[in-house]
């Protein structure tokens, strides 16, 4: 007879051995999906990786992501404040994050250059001046320097120029304001700004929008910009200045208003204070100023000169009825006609003392003006053919 003690071991061992086996095939089973799914959470959380790495690649670079995770999606400090950070012509990604870590804008060097290239963005770092900041992530901040667009940039307003042609100049500006959205925020006047004291209601800022160069943000809004030019005018308007006008009889708004038209009469500075006895003993005499840009301004824009300030002026331009037609009405316009610089309003402040009722460009080309006392002499100034 066998041995019963025989028969009954290899059914123990069998009865041990399978519920074994079967544990371990379904754990690499799960470890297998959860091995296959890494690239698809990496994707999820950090975007679809670049087209040029391979697979392997892709697998090896997500599980590292998804490994420093919380380095790339938590920022340093999140109290942490905005620096400047430049990143130089032809300078390494393995520079850039070096010096991003010595700044302590990151915490992982890495980390990010994992994700660098992971999303292909190491290819792409721009060269420029960023405002990074640790309260950023990593991401946020791979990111950011892929375009080194300033936050800051310099709007120019030359003098002379009438507030259409502020306006006109914003599409090319960099600045985020509209045209029209401008030239609403300039005709609303406010008590902020006491020389603004006796300007017409209803009537657009002209002239008391400073000229010159302006530093602002790219988000800057169209009251924000009337207010910056508004405030840069006050800066200039000294009590010097004041005292200047009043010496020549003139309110703030009538000063500035002079001074706009000295502004598109004078080529040469230096020549503003000249311009500026001759209208004052005009309207000392009761004479028509009788200025050109004053018609040039109530003409408005020239469709065919693709020009606001028509030139030359016809016989039936200076017929036009407008209270700014200083040839037919007695007396400086209604406003401003354009914005005037620090020299024309100084030349009204303090003009030259000279017995001249008359002046004519001078024949040469210079942008010079020649000065006549009579009428007479003035003829005499004119050009020969």
């Amino acid at each position: 007879m066998s041995d019963p003690k025989r028969k009954a071991a290899p059914s123990i061992l069998g009865s041990c051995f399978l519920p074994l086996v079967a544990t371990l095939i379904l754990a690499c089973v799960v470890c297998g999906g959860l091995a296959l799914s890494i690239p698809g959470r990496a994707e999820e959380k950090f975007g679809p990786p670049t087209p040029g790495i391979s697979g392997f690649q892709r697998y090896l670079l997500s599980a590292l992501l998804l490994l420093n995770s919380a380095d790339l999606t938590i920022p340093p400090d999140p109290a942490g404040v905005p620096m400047p950070f430049q990143v130089d012509l032809g300078e390494s990604t393995a520079s850039v994050i070096g010096r991003l870590a010595q700044a302590g804008l990151i915490s992982n060097p890495d980390a990010l250059r994992t994700y660098l290239q992971y999303s292909g963005l190491d290819t792409s770092l721009q060269a420029g001046l960023y405002d990074l900041s640790p309260a950023m992530t990593a991401v946020e901040i791979a990111q950011a320097m892929q375009d080194a667009t300033p936050k800051q940039i310099i709007f120019s307003v030359l003098a002379g120029w009438r507030i259409e042609e502020i306006a006109r100049a914003l599409p090319t500006s960099g600045l985020e304001i509209s045209p029209k959205a401008f030239l609403s925020a300039a005709q609303i006047h406010t008590e902020d700004f006491p020389f603004l004291s006796g300007v017409p209601s209803g009537t657009p800022l002209e002239g008391f929008l400073a000229p010159g160069s302006y530093e602002l943000s790219r988000e800057i809004t169209a009251p924000a910009l009337v207010e910056a030019m508004l405030i840069r005018f006050g800066e200039q308007l000294s009590p010097e200045l004041q005292s200047g006008f009043g010496n020549q009889g003139l309110a703030v708004p009538q000063a500035v208003t002079l001074a706009s038209i000295i502004q598109r009469e004078a080529v040469l500075e230096e020549e503003m204070p000249l311009i500026a006895s001759v209208f004052l003993n005009r309207l000392a005499a009761g004479m028509n100023l009788a200025a050109d840009p004053t018609v040039q301004y109530a003409l408005g824009y020239n469709e065919i000169q693709q020009t606001w300030w028509t030139n030359p002026l016809s016989v039936e331009d200076l017929q036009i009825d407008s209270p700014f037609n200083t040839y037919l009405y007695p007396g400086l316009p209604p406003t401003p006609i354009s914005t005037p610089g620090i020299s024309a309003l100084r030349g009204v402040a303090f003009p030259a003392q000279t017995p001249y009722y008359y002046f004519r460009a001078a024949c040469d080309g210079s942008g010079r003006h020649l000065f006549a006392e009579t009428y007479a002499e003035h003829l005499q100034n004119e050009c020969q053919p």
